[in-house]
């Protein structure tokens, strides 16, 4: 069994467990984590007791997802740091990587959570400030999105994975993939000066549980698979490696290159300004 495999597959581990491994894994990830979840409670009970809107939708809401989203995100990366080289987690140069990627979540969630406590917006927010700060967190997201790329590079020179070639191919890729794909994605919405391609340009009546525009394109539909390849493509490495052959590594290859496809897809999509599933929902 794989040492991704492991901690689903083994009835020993629980959710407790798991958290434990995450924690001794990379602390400081995890802990980047638990903060988020921390965050999100209070940004809950404000969205159940503050009636204000922007949009369209309740203030707290944006923070909200961008809490959850950070707590998958550094989770992620705490479990990944498995398969980094030995050592690599206790290098000086490591250590303040991490903190500098910890210092530009904790900065870019102060002024999303600000953002909502003003009722204005965190993102193309057309003021002489606004444009000032989305600038500097246009950086800080680039910057904390960087580890993916260089846990790719790293699990990629470290010959003692313990992964079979077909899972160990795909947790590469999928961390690979991350940056570019959102940089491309996130860039264009920037450069728009919004997500809504036509439209209303509200977020009222949006897709059920996302949000999406209902009524237009929306280009948050692409960078939303975009920032989720690191769990997309090595979901079907394991997949495929648990029942299939795992020294096989082409189909890997293929589903991500599919997935590349699906993200470009759904970017064009909405460029031309059509929603994403627009008969659901």
């Amino acid at each position: 069994m794989s040492a991704l495999a492991a901690p689903y597959s083994q009835p020993s581990i629980q959710p407790a467990r798991l958290i434990a491994m995450l924690r001794r894994l990379e602390p400081r990830f995890f802990a980047l984590g638990v903060l988020m979840l921390a965050a999100a409670l209070p940004t809950a009970f404000a969205s159940l007791v503050d009636g204000r809107q922007f949009q369209g939708i309740d203030v707290w809401i944006k923070p909200f997802k961008f809490e959850m989203a950070l707590v998958v995100y550094t989770w992620t990366l705490a479990f990944f740091a498995r398969f980094l080289p030995a050592g690599t987690t206790a290098k000086v140069w490591y250590h303040a990587y991490v903190g500098a990627v910890a210092a530009a979540i904790v900065i870019e969630m102060i002024w999303v959570g600000g953002a909502a406590a003003l009722g204005t917006a965190s993102h193309f927010n057309r003021t002489p400030a606004g444009d000032l700060i989305y600038a500097a967190m246009g950086f800080a997201a680039v910057f904390l999105t960087s580890p993916t790329a260089v846990y790719a590079v790293l699990i990629a020179r470290n010959p003692s994975t313990g992964l079979p070639p077909a899972l160990r191919d795909a947790v590469v890729i999928g961390l690979a993939l991350v940056l570019p794909l959102t940089l491309a994605t996130a860039g264009t919405m920037a450069a728009m000066g919004s997500h809504f391609v036509g439209g209303s340009g509200s977020d009222a009546g949006g897709l059920v549980g996302m949000g999406w525009a209902r009524d237009g394109g929306d280009l948050r539909v692409a960078h939303f698979f975009a920032t989720h390849a690191m769990h997309f493509i090595p979901a079907f490495g394991l997949v495929w490696a648990a029942a299939f052959r795992p020294a096989n590594r082409l189909p890997v290859w293929l589903f991500a290159a599919t997935f590349v496809g699906f993200v470009g897809f759904l970017f064009a999509e909405a460029l031309r300004g059509e929603p994403f599933l627009p008969w659901f929902g």
